[in-house]
């Protein structure tokens, strides 16, 4: 089985969940070929993971990537095209998929071999349930962030720099010019801990309690949708269908009904702890450990307990 894999990059580094598609293709026990546009060094990193690079000094706008990507994915004719599930994949995968003639999967979580046919596992509905499909043929599949972890250190396998002519009709539109909102950078998608809070906080000075906890245990802060629209923290903070999706090893529930909205972007995490007055509510049907209590009473006793811990 052949994978090829879009290795998607700023001008620093390589961005997302892309380096865990590295260890998806391992899972799968599959040949893959890495593919980095515009980043030479993010190249060399990718390389250094024991997965053998192809890099083009292409631009990196949406058009010309969907036409680098479906010129390599005609050359290497694979199984199964990966891309990480960031805004950029969700333009370009589908764009790929049609213009090829795949299938195409998006935000899964999961992939495994049944048969010698591979499933992929991905939430719907929302995140109320699970579903497993498989696609007859080769396919477009672009992978949640946190649902792989990340590569380890591998032989070095070298990289093939590539010339990919794109003609000029190709690209219909262009960046001319981009603003950047001034705006805290919160890095939640990557996160190992997050505590998040909800509307059950009660009001922006106990949310601070929230945001103690996460120092404590040097995670990030999150927060549903009603808690970023009373102002009680920014909007980079928020999780959930119409915020980030995350994936975190912890994830602290403070105050939280556990609405569909918001669980379909954490419902991934590895560990969740959730704490909710109401002992019918929802989050605690995908915690693992369920305080039933007042969060504004138990956080201060978690925080002086934790502290104690770290101090020892």
């Amino acid at each position: 089985m052949k994978a090829l894999l879009f290795i998607e990059t700023d001008e620093k580094k390589v961005l997302g969940g892309s380096l865990e598609l590295i260890s998806a293709v391992k899972a799968l026990d599959a040949e893959g070929t890495a593919l980095v546009v515009g980043n030479r060094a993010a190249a060399d990193t990718v390389s250094a993971l024991g997965v053998p690079v192809i890099f083009t000094d292409n631009a990196t706008d949406c058009d010309t990537l969907t036409e680098v990507l479906s010129e390599t994915v005609k050359e290497q004719n694979p199984d199964i095209v990966l891309l990480a599930n960031t805004a950029l994949a969700k333009d370009i995968a589908p764009r790929i998929a049609a213009r090829i003639d795949l299938g195409c999967v998006s935000d899964v979580t999961g992939i495994s071999k049944a048969n010698d046919k591979v499933i992929y596992t991905r939430p719907a509905y929302g995140g109320t349930i699970l579903e497993h499909i498989e696609v007859e043929g080769a396919s477009v599949v672009t992978l949640r962030n946190g649902s792989f972890p990340k590569p380890e250190a591998d032989s070095n396998v070298g990289v093939t720099e590539k010339k990919i002519e794109i003609p000029d009709d190709a690209v219909k539109a262009k960046i001319v010019d981009t603003v950047k909102e001034l705006s805290e950078s919160v890095n939640l998608e990557e996160a190992q801990v997050i505590v998040s809070g909800g509307r059950g906080m009660g009001s922006a000075e106990n949310f601070k309690l929230v945001e103690e906890l996460a120092n404590v245990l040097g995670g990030v802060v999150g927060a549903t949708r009603p808690v970023i629209e009373d102002g009680w923290i920014s909007r980079a903070h928020q999780v959930g269908q119409s915020g980030k999706v995350v994936a975190p090893k912890l994830y602290i529930a403070c105050g939280l009904s556990g609405a569909t909205q918001h669980t379909s972007g954490m419902s991934g995490s590895n560990y969740i702890v959730a704490i909710n007055k109401d002992e019918e509510a929802p989050i605690f049907e995908i915690s693992d450990i369920s305080i039933v209590g007042n969060a504004v009473d138990i956080l201060p006793v978690m925080i002086e307990e934790m502290k104690k811990a770290k101090a020892k």
